[in-house]
């Protein structure tokens, strides 16, 4: 099994930043496929970045490219949100995801089989 933890979440101004991590357990080799996700109350969840970290290709949702980056650190199986320039609209509860099995396809079909509990970040105006 893979248990992942996000931490990082916090309340904070717009125009601040935060930084979210989320640290994954349970592997027998580092894993190259990562998400981060939010949710709002009344919304569907929606996908904010995705990286494969063996040809560095990342995904970002227009609505945080340019604000948000993301970024993986495979020694310590963890991965990062880097999120600047917040807004009130990136109020939500955050989410690290990974699929089961992590390969080339993954990027044209990305599949995300384990969750974590996510953290909440709330941007006031």
């Amino acid at each position: 099994q893979v248990q992942l933890v996000e931490s990082g979440g916090d309340s904070v101004q717009a125009g601040g930043s935060l930084r979210l991590s989320c640290a994954a357990s349970g592997y027998t080799v580092s894993s190259n496929c990562m998400g981060w996700f939010r949710q709002t109350p009344g919304k569907e969840r929606e996908g904010v970045a995705t990286i494969y970290t063996s040809l560095d290709i990342t995904y970002y949702a227009d609505s945080v490219k340019g604000r948000f980056t993301i970024s993986q650190d495979n020694a310590k199986n963890t991965v990062y949100l880097q999120m600047n320039s917040l807004k009130p609209e990136d109020t939500a509860m955050y989410y690290c995801a990974t699929p089961r099995y992590c390969n080339l396809d993954w990027v044209r079909i990305p599949r995300f089989d384990y969750w974590g509990q996510g953290t909440q970040v709330t941007v006031s105006s």
